[in-house]
């Protein structure tokens, strides 16, 4: 797994919890569901590096 790559997927689901904050607090859905999605994407990518990473050793 590249550092590069965990990086990105770690920022997309802080971008993910910022921006479903940001919803939470202004009461707009369309924002809270765009940062759950990012949020639940990245987390999902991370996951999906550390099986790799798990099998390669």
């Amino acid at each position: 797994m590249s550092v590069g790559r965990t990086i990105r997927h770690k920022a997309q689901a802080f971008k993910g919890r910022v921006t479903e904050r940001i919803g939470q607090t202004t009461r707009n859905r369309r924002l809270q569901r765009e940062g759950r999605t990012d949020r639940v994407s990245g987390n999902l990518k991370q996951s999906g590096d550390k099986a790799k990473n798990a099998f390669r050793r």
